[in-house]
């Protein structure tokens, strides 16, 4: 243990991979600042650029990313009042009333050093947790895995929304979307809708964009809102440092929350912050003052969400389990690299689990340094309106999303996923269920073979398995009972509302029909290539019936707990529609198809800033060249070629760089 740890330390302070650390420190604390994006988001968009990096420097930059992801999103939080991700909800309560008192700087200053410190503690317990884990591991069977991998998504299911049968049919339908494309085993087509695109299964950097970046961006937009009003701090930096101080065993018990709620499959940052205020209020005198700018209510979210990452690998790196969306892609992420999570992983890559660990630790203290020395210059850039940095987000997106095969497909495929995750975060069906759904479901595939091959029904009767089989019903049966019986809060986006029944209605038919599909596609094929959609579709649509009971009878819940708009403040009905926005995202999709990829998304950039922004059109102008830039310099150093338009195709005309 300890030589791998020496042995971690010095690959991780070579030049290279010293500096894909710092690489995945700043980009990931650029993907906080800018609400709309987030670390599963951010993890996405990083995919295409690890392909083919040595293991170590990889590892480096995809946590460096991950780790500083929660710091960085304090400044929306508290300096806007939107969170920067879903796990700095909790700060806007304390930290925008702070700022709009003149206290801003302190608020940072007390969550940054909140940060560092869950950070490090985070990564002290998954160095532990790889310790004492390591022969329980080596002992766990195939049929043990497959267990634990339905526990999970069942706790998946349950723990990410308020309705027990939308999380349940939420993660299925991940599953029957990791049933698309060519099957591992037998490698038969299956439900290709008639595509080549689907001969293979769907990239998961486009399922994660599509579920946690597009939604958010769009959402964003209706508000209509800038980052900051004024973009002044102030002072207060040692004030911030001394209320920690004051606050550590608070801070402390927040990390140790953090670390056990990331732990759990399906929670992750969604709910630790707002688990760990609530522990904040429970156990804190003058419980009053919360929610009216007091700093502990700072402290003890950003103490539990920077935390969580630790605890979130533990599972990832040790089981193959993801407990939270980025971690399902980080997920992705090691299986590109050629890193198997589970045994292999404290086995034969023991050093490379102390990269990990030794990356959090310098991450945090990387990210809490530079936001600290850059907090002026940053709140600065927090004043710039939304709808100016969208287009730029938009076109980035489009970018990592066309690195997954580099075909048109890939472009056609985040369009139509994203309207998936639109709706699915309009009615409420919780998004990171269907990430760890579809990142687990060529796991569960493989695992449902290997564990009926190796022992068939048998298996059944392995205590471990027996325990884990009731732990499962148990823990859904105890989940139905409470929810149903506790629904949770109405809110103004409930589907009680008359108006809001029809679009439900027809999301709901068009999930049903997609798992009927599925069903109905795998009866085509062998037993070895149509068990596993088959399965997948029957638990789809065993979760789609009830919850078409509730919705019958209206007794669903509204948009999940996680998915609401807390501190942000209601969408304005006034304002444009999603459905406007996912227009002129089609609109940028067929412009680039008309003239070209790089063309056609520098004239959407060009249009977006002069007609909806408002922006004159030379300075519109000038932001779609600078774009346009950006882009030829990628596919110079990335050997890329760009797809043509219709019309370029049709003139056989070639295009000078960079608008090739």
């Amino acid at each position: 243990m300890l030589d791998a740890a020496i042995n971690a330390l010095g690959q991780l302070t070579t030049l290279s991979t010293l500096l894909a650390l710092i690489a995945g420190v700043v980009v990931g604390l650029a993907v906080g600042i800018l609400p709309g994006l987030g670390g599963t988001a951010g993890l996405a968009l990083l995919l295409p650029f690890v392909f083919g990096m040595e293991p170590s420097s990889a590892l480096a930059m995809m946590i460096g990313l991950t780790a500083v992801t929660t710091t960085s999103d304090t400044f929306p939080s508290v300096l806007m009042g939107i969170p920067g991700t879903s796990g700095s909800q909790a700060t806007v309560l304390d930290g925008f009333p702070m700022s709009k008192r003149g206290e801003g700087t302190r608020a940072l200053s007390a969550a940054f050093v909140s940060s560092l410190f869950g950070g490090i503690f985070g990564a002290f317990v998954l160095s532990f947790a790889v310790f004492a884990a390591r022969p329980i591991i080596l002992s766990i069977g195939f049929g043990e895995q497959f267990m634990l991998v339905v526990l999970a998504l069942s706790m998946v299911g349950i723990l990410t929304g308020i309705n027990i049968w939308k999380g349940l049919a939420a993660c299925a339908l991940g599953l029957l979307l990791g049933s698309l494309g060519a099957a591992p085993l037998s490698g038969v087509q299956r439900a290709t809708f008639g595509t080549d695109y689907l001969i293979d299964p769907l990239p998961l950097v486009i399922v994660g964009l599509a579920m946690f970046a597009t939604p958010e961006i769009i959402d964003l937009l209706r508000r209509q809102s800038t980052i900051s009003e004024s973009g002044k701090l102030g002072s207060g930096w040692m004030q911030g440092v001394r209320d920690w101080a004051a606050n550590w065993w608070l801070s402390l018990r927040c990390a140790v929350v953090g670390c056990i709620v990331g732990a759990l499959p399906g929670l992750g940052g969604s709910v630790v912050d707002w688990i760990a205020y609530g522990h904040a209020v429970q156990t804190t005198k003058n419980k009053e003052r919360y929610g009216t700018g007091d700093v502990r209510g700072v402290i003890a979210p950003e103490s539990a969400n920077n935390a969580k990452e630790g605890g979130a690998l533990v599972p990832t790196l040790l089981l193959g389990i993801p407990g939270s969306g980025s971690m399902a892609i980080l997920l992705g992420g090691l299986v590109i690299i050629g890193i198997d999570p589970g045994v292999e992983m404290v086995t034969d890559n023991l050093d490379l689990v102390y990269v990990i660990i030794w990356s959090i630790a310098l991450a945090n203290i990387f990210g809490a340094g530079i936001a600290f020395a850059l907090s002026p210059q940053i709140a600065k850039l927090t004043t710039i309106r939304y709808v100016l940095l969208a287009p730029f987000m938009l076109g980035i997106i489009f970018f990592a999303a066309f690195q997954a095969t580099r075909s048109w497909g890939d472009l056609i495929a985040l369009f139509l996923l994203s309207l998936l995750g639109v709706y699915m975060k309009r009615f409420g069906w919780p998004r990171p269920a269907l990430l760890i759904g579809f990142v687990l479901a060529e796991r569960v595939e493989s695992s449902v073979y290997q564990t009926v091959a190796l022992y068939g029904a048998s298996f059944l009767q392995r205590p471990v398995v027996i325990v884990l089989l009731i732990l499962t019903l148990l823990s859904v049966a105890a989940a139905v009972f409470y929810k149903e019986t506790h629904p949770g809060p109405m809110t103004e986006d409930s589907p009680f509302t008359p108006r809001r029944t029809g679009p439900q209605w027809a999301f709901f038919g068009i999930i049903t029909a997609f798992a009927l599909y599925v069903l109905w596609d795998a009866q085509s094929y062998n037993q070895l290539t149509g068990l596993y959609p088959t399965v997948a579709a029957c638990v789809a649509l065993a979760c789609l019936i009830p919850l078409g009971l509730n919705m019958a009878l209206r007794r669903t819940p509204g948009p999940s707990f996680f998915d609401a708009e807390h501190g942000a403040g209601a969408v304005d009905e006034a304002k444009p529609s999603a459905e406007f926005f996912l227009a002129m995202l089609l609109g940028m999709l067929l412009l680039a198809a008309l003239v070209g990829y790089v063309l056609g998304i520098g004239l959407f950039i060009f249009l977006f800033l002069w007609r909806r922004a408002e922006v004159k059109p030379l300075y519109a102008a000038l932001g779609a060249a600078g774009f346009i830039l950006f882009l030829g310099i990628l596919s110079d150093q990335l050997t890329l070629r760009y797809p043509l338009g219709f019309l370029q195709s049709q003139a056989g005309v070639t295009l000078p760089w960079p608008l090739q």
